[in-house]
Formats: structure tokens, C-alpha cells, sequence
């Protein structure tokens, strides 16, 4: 995919899912706007890693600082997984913390 000058390796997943905008913590990933899902980067978490992650969403993480973003109803996510654990999808919109979250059990 090219964005602009930037050729961005991404997977699309074969349906939109829904996000939340600043959710603080994993209970509040109820989105409401769906969005196309690339996948840019995967992010593998120890079960502790990520339950602080998830019970933190707003809290500046330095592998978040200046990825995700979007377009045209799409976003660029890191999915984030753990053994045993639901896999998210967060763009962070180029800032530290997850901005916009959608969860798959």
C-alpha cells in the first residue's frame, strides 16, 4: 500500500470491525464506528503485559509513539495478541497511547 511517499507493508482482514475512541480500559471497547483493519505491525504480549495494558489503554506506551492512522474509512493498526487473551486492534493516530480500539474474543 502506498500512503503518500510511504510504502506501508499492511493485511487487510476480511471484515470491519468496530472501534472505540480513548477507551480506558478494556470494558470500555464497545466501538460504534466500524472501519476496514490493516494490520501494519503484530504485537505479541506476555498474559501479564498484556492485563496491564488493557486495564491502562491511555497510558503513553513507547511501541505505540507515531503509528496507526487512517483513511477513507480505514484504519492502520498494530494488532496486539497474548495467550489466552482477546486479540486487539489499536491505531494509535501517530500518538503514544491507543486511540481507537476494537477487541475479538
Amino acid at each position: 500500500m502506498v500512503i503518500g511517499d510511504n510504502i506501508i507493508q499492511a493485511a487487510k482482514l476480511a471484515k470491519r470491525l468496530p472501534f472505540a475512541r480513548k477507551p480506558a480500559d478494556l470494558s470500555q471497547v464497545r466501538g460504534q464506528e466500524y472501519a476496514e483493519v490493516y494490520v501494519t505491525e503484530i504485537k505479541e504480549l506476555t498474559t501479564a503485559e498484556f492485563d496491564d495494558f488493557a486495564s491502562s489503554l491511555l497510558v503513553s506506551r513507547d511501541w505505540l509513539r507515531g503509528k496507526g492512522g487512517g483513511r477513507l474509512g480505514s484504519y492502520f493498526c498494530i494488532e496486539v495478541i497474548a495467550p489466552g487473551r482477546p486479540t486487539l486492534y489499536v491505531n494509535p493516530e501517530g500518538s503514544d497511547y491507543a486511540r481507537y480500539v476494537a477487541c475479538i474474543d
